[in-house]
C-alpha cells in the first residue's frame, strides 16, 4: 500500500514539474540582438519608448551603405561604420549636447592608437609617419572633454583620416568649434562627418594602403526650436574659402556625393525639407 501511493506521489509530482517547465517555455526569451527595448529622441531632447520592440537606431546614424564595406563600431561618444578596404570610417555619427560641449578632460593626456576590434591590416601610427599629413580626428577630441573614456576612443584610428595640415589646423577646427557653439545654442545637434574619396586608383599612406581622401564632409541636424540642416565640404587641402559659409551646402549634394542617406529616422517630410534647404545656422 505504501509503495502504490508513494509510485502515484511521484507521477503526480512529476506531471506538475513538466507542466510548470512548458509554461516557462512558452514564455519568450528575452534576446540581446534581437529583442531589445528601443528609444526614440524626442524633437524635447526627451527619450521615450518606441510602440514596438524593433530597434530604432539613433537619429544621426545614417542607413547602411549598399555595396561598400562596413562594420559598425559603437563608442562611448560616436558612433563609427569602419570601411576595412580603405582603412577609413566610411562616416562617424554622434550627438553633441550642451553639455557635452565643454568639459575638463584634457587631449593632451592621450596618444592615437590602433583599434584592436578592426582586423589586420588595419592604420597605425607607421602609417602616418613621414606621411606629410595630419592624423584628422573626424570625432573631435573637443567634442569629448566630458569623459576620459570619450576623449579616449577619439583617438583611435577608425575615427581617423589622413588630413592636410592646412586644413585640419585651420577650416576644419573652425567648423568643430562652431559646431560647439550651435550645440550650446539649439541645445544639441546631430553631426556626421567623413571622408569623400576620388576616383581609383586612390592614393594611399603607409604600409598598410590607408586611402587619402579627397574631401571632407560634414552635416548637422538640429531639431530645436524647429529642423533644420547644413552641410559642408572641404577639399583636402589648405586653399578651401576661409569664410566658412562659403564651403557650406545642402545634405542633399552631400549624399550625391558619398552616396549616403543621412536621418533616415526623421519622417519623410521633414527629411525631404532639412535636406534640401541650407538651414540658416
Amino acid at each position: 500500500m505504501t509503495q502504490k501511493w508513494f509510485r502515484s506521489f511521484c507521477i503526480v509530482a512529476g506531471l506538475v514539474a513538466l507542466t510548470a517547465c512548458r509554461k516557462q517555455s512558452a514564455q519568450p526569451v528575452a534576446d540581446s540582438d534581437q529583442r531589445v527595448e528601443s528609444f526614440v529622441t524626442t524633437t524635447d531632447g526627451k527619450a521615450s519608448p518606441a510602440k514596438d520592440t524593433k530597434v530604432v537606431k539613433p537619429l544621426e546614424q545614417p542607413a547602411s551603405i549598399k555595396g561598400v564595406s562596413e562594420q559598425i563600431l559603437k563608442r562611448t561618444g560616436y558612433t563609427v561604420s569602419y570601411n576595412r578596404q580603405t582603412k577609413l570610417p566610411n562616416w562617424v555619427a554622434w550627438r553633441l549636447t550642451a553639455a557635452h560641449s565643454e568639459g575638463r578632460v584634457q587631449r593632451e593626456n592621450y596618444m592615437f592608437h590602433e583599434d584592436l576590434q578592426v582586423k589586420e591590416p588595419r592604420a597605425t601610427d607607421g602609417d602616418y609617419y613621414n606621411s606629410r599629413y595630419d592624423r584628422g580626428h573626424m570625432c573631435p577630441a573637443g567634442d569629448n572633454k566630458w569623459n576620459e573614456q570619450a576623449m579616449e576612443e577619439t583617438f583611435l584610428f577608425t575615427n581617423i583620416c589622413p588630413q592636410n595640415h592646412a586644413l585640419n589646423k585651420d577650416g576644419w577646427n573652425d567648423l568643430e568649434i562652431a559646431c560647439r557653439r550651435w550645440a550650446r545654442k539649439y541645445g544639441e545637434v546631430y553631426i556626421v562627418c567623413g571622408p569623400i574619396l576620388g576616383e581609383e586608383p586612390y592614393q594611399t599612406i603607409g604600409r598598410n594602403k590607408v586611402v587619402v581622401p579627397e574631401a571632407f564632409f560634414k552635416v548637422i541636424l538640429a531639431m530645436k526650436p524647429e529642423p533644420k540642416a547644413i552641410a559642408f565640404v572641404y577639399q583636402n587641402h589648405g586653399h578651401n574659402n576661409p569664410k566658412m559659409f562659403k564651403n557650406a551646402t545642402t545634405v542633399d549634394e552631400v549624399e550625391r556625393l558619398t552616396g549616403i542617406n543621412f536621418f533616415p529616422q526623421l519622417d519623410d517630410v521633414t527629411e525631404d525639407q532639412v535636406e534640401a534647404d541650407r538651414g540658416y545656422f
